[in-house]
């Protein structure tokens, strides 16, 4: 059985091997520390951590760090926790031996956005609802399938977008698509079919984004932003464009929400040129510090195509989105998706749809959305520490923050970071290739690192910063 296993920031693979799953943990444990993987002096994670990254009881876990500081292969004091000990040399490998990594290693923490807490997926209740989903599945639901995606997701997702993020949502114009790169890859299809030469896009954003829609045969124009958000006054200017790309609610990466003057921009830019706004709501289940900001798809349903995504608010790997669309567009879509559901699975779709009807999506945002504030705030207390001269942005909403840096400096300290093994990306990395210069920051994913490695990633980025 492999597992991934993050020790205090280090991504290890330990294999457990044996009759049962405290052999194996300590055998893995005696492994990497003989093969030099954990260095003499590396504290380890609680037991209630590492049980709970691994998937096992914690008395598992504590019954083998017991044994494993009875041989001396581990030290335990209180308040100082449980570390490899000092004596425990690590083996060197033989001469002419193949070497599983090299001598240096990647980045041992990671604070790279676009990513949940893979850890917090909720395992137990997800295989509820499966098995619930596949005793009620109907025999249909083994079949090819519609292509818009299963009629009882479809159903309990109008319910709940609706409810949830002000989005009127008729099952009949919803369409679940692979992931939001997918539902994009769509949308240059049916952009292109429809003469559509050119999309207006924010001057901060994804590539991939923009590469889709260039390959798609579309042109990419930036739109310029300020305190207020992406100008999108500026579209009636833009006589080529006939869509724009928009994170409204929680604009990535830069964290603002657009405002509503220049929602209402969008919107009257829509209707009156025909143009069509792609509504990217990424993150819109996550708001700390507002009221919930609704869709833009709200204040006109037949000029927005709304994207949303299971990626942030449970896992990437689920690849499970789905596309509100204009009634007009509902036809256009299908055919460039084809007749046949080929791409999302129809029993993770039952899955999804139990999980939602039951209430336990609603149970685990909730949840989630506690955890992340608290990350953030320890992110924000640990800044004001330990980097005061640091001002931190786009924290009102999502999994990210942006911390502004002196001129000059983003990629020194991106390199800082590298050498403590840290993982994390510059506001340049995310920055229209049409966009003029702007400010040095970083964009801090403070959700991607798992309980356990928290505490190691905050201390190794405030080393790294100036």
């Amino acid at each position: 059985m492999m597992d991934s296993w993050a020790t205090f920031g280090a991504d290890l693979h330990l294999e457990l091997r044996g009759s049962g799953l405290r052999a194996g943990l300590m055998d893995a444990l005696r492994e990497a520390v003989r093969t030099g993987r954990l260095t003499p002096g590396t504290r380890l994670p609680s037991s209630r951590s590492l049980a709970a990254d691994l998937g096992i009881a914690r008395n598992t876990v504590a019954d083998a760090y017991a044994e494993l500081v009875a041989e001396g292969w581990l030290t335990a004091q209180q308040g100082s926790g449980t570390r490899v000990a000092r004596r425990a040399a690590p083996r060197k490998p033989p001469s002419g031996a193949l070497r599983t990594r090299p001598a240096r290693g990647g980045p041992q923490y990671s604070l790279m956005a676009g990513s949940p807490d893979l850890a917090s997926f909720p395992r137990a209740e997800w295989l509820k609802a499966a098995r619930r989903a596949l005793t009620a599945a109907p025999h249909d639901a083994f079949g090819y399938g519609d292509a818009r995606g299963r009629i009882e997701l479809r159903t309990v997702l109008a319910d709940y977008l609706a409810r949830a993020r002000g989005v009127y949502a008729d099952p009949e114009r919803i369409v679940i698509c692979s992931g939001f790169v997918h539902g994009l890859m769509l949308m240059g299809k049916v952009l292109r079919r429809r003469r559509v030469r050119e999309v207006a896009v924010e001057s901060y954003g994804l590539d991939v984004h923009w590469k889709l829609l260039t390959e798609a045969g579309l042109r990419t124009s930036a739109l310029p932003y300020d305190e207020l958000g992406t100008r999108t006054d500026e579209l009636g200017a833009r006589g080529g464009a006939g869509a724009v790309l928009l994170t409204p609610a929680h604009q990535f990466p830069m964290g603002v929400a657009l405002h509503p003057d220049r929602r209402a921009a969008a919107v009257d830019w829509a209707r009156g040129t025909g143009g069509l706004i792609l509504e990217d709501d990424y993150d819109g289940e996550f708001r700390y510090d507002r009221q919930p900001v609704g869709a833009l798809q709200g204040l006109d349903p037949d000029r927005v195509v709304y994207m949303g995504t299971a990626s942030k608010s449970l896992a990437p790997g689920l690849r499970l989105a789905w596309m509100v669309l204009p009634g007009e567009l509902v036809g256009d879509v299908l055919e460039a998706k084809g007749s046949v559901d080929w791409v999302s699975s129809a029993l993770d779709q039952l899955t999804l749809a139990e999980f939602i009807a039951s209430g336990a999506y609603d149970r685990h945002v909730r949840g989630m959305r506690l955890r992340y504030r608290r990350r953030r705030d320890q992110l924000v207390a640990a800044l004001a520490e330990r980097a005061p001269h640091i001002r931190v942005s786009g924290i009102a909403a999502g999994l990210h923050a942006v911390l502004e840096l002196p001129p000059g400096t983003e990629h020194s300290v991106i390199q800082a970071a590298a050498w403590q093994k840290l993982a994390v990306e510059g506001v340049s990395r995310f920055r229209h290739g049409e966009a003029a210069r702007g400010r040095d920051a970083l964009v801090v994913g403070y959700g991607t690192p798992p309980d356990s490695a928290w505490a190691g990633t905050l201390d190794a980025l405030c080393r790294a910063l100036p």
